[in-house]
């Protein structure tokens, strides 16, 4: 209990200063999309950029990839054919699909390392540089399908993929490895300072987006994204885990993986792409909350 509680109470304690911080509006309201700014275009990539020049691959990089991004997908096609069965409508469906598949980068590296140390973060490091590009291809392509807006087209989704800075992080950081480049130690130690802020305030950024509202209009739809995203996924990464023959420090950090809740961003494609809006941020803010449930049971099982 003690280590459930060590490696949990940091990562979520963050999360409930950040919105209790949006309570108090300190230091301000304007402050927080500016640090959030700040997070995701220099210090998360920088914390990708130091993690994944440092990390070693092989085969088992290879299959850990594969894992999570069939799971990824699979769990997509569950929702395709669950909707086909119980249709929504289209806008709702993407914010559903979003919550199904996508996950917080913050919360998923401050986890990996609180709980498997060095290790674990080079794993969901390695993870993220494949799953980043994975999912925005998945999600252009669900909006393409299932809304009417012009703005989709191939370019759209190229441009999506290439002015992503996670994206770019984590191609700077592979690159480095594979070709066996070393940075400078003056240049590493500012990428090592650099990312040593990036979970911090990233976690109270995700607290000062909370938005706690009326749930009854979208009890439904958040109970499929939510069954998706914390049964269904979990299932299939540890099913699949298990067949591709992984050491069990990866299936740990995969099974992590896959009870995350999803990400902030899904608010922003929503609404560049007109997704149902308030239903992704209820999404967003429940699985946040109900994703520590999860992660406390899979603390006291792995």
């Amino acid at each position: 209990m003690e280590y459930i509680f060590t490696s949990l109470v940091p990562v979520f304690g963050l999360i409930l200063i950040g919105y209790l911080f949006k309570k108090i509006s300190f230091p301000s309201h304007e402050f927080w999309p500016l640090a959030d700014k700040l997070t995701y275009f220099v210090l998360m990539p920088a914390l990708l950029i130091y993690t994944l020049s440092k990390a070693k691959f092989d085969i088992n990089s290879l299959n850990l990839v594969l894992v999570s991004l069939l799971a990824i997908f699979l769990t997509m096609i569950f929702l395709i054919i669950f909707n086909k069965l119980s249709p929504t409508n289209n806008s709702s469906f993407t914010s559903i699909v979003q919550g199904g598949i996508r996950f917080n980068t913050y919360v998923f590296l401050a986890l990996s390392s609180s709980i498997f140390g060095n290790e674990g973060l080079i794993l969901s490091a390695i993870i993220l540089t494949f799953a980043i590009p994975f999912i925005n291809i998945l999600c252009v392509t669900v909006f393409a399908i299932y809304s009417q807006n012009n703005k989709l087209d191939f370019i759209y989704l190229v441009k999506s993929i290439v002015k992503n800075p996670l994206i770019i992080g984590c191609f700077i950081g592979g690159s480095l490895n594979i070709l066996n480049i070393s940075l400078p130690i003056s240049i590493s130690n500012i990428f090592k300072i650099l990312s040593e802020a990036a979970l911090p305030l990233g976690l109270l950024s995700i607290g000062y987006a909370l938005v706690l509202k009326d749930m009854k209009n979208v009890k439904k739809d958040l109970f499929i994204s939510s069954f998706a995203k914390f049964i269904i996924l979990p299932i299939f990464i540890y099913t699949l885990g298990n067949l591709f023959n992984l050491n069990e420090t990866m299936i740990a950090v995969l099974v992590l993986f896959s009870l995350l809740p999803t990400a902030p961003s899904s608010f922003i494609l929503a609404r560049q792409l007109g997704g149902d809006l308030p239903l992704m941020t209820t999404i967003i803010t429940v699985q946040t909350l109900v994703s520590a449930l999860f992660i406390i049971l899979f603390l006291k099982f792995f």
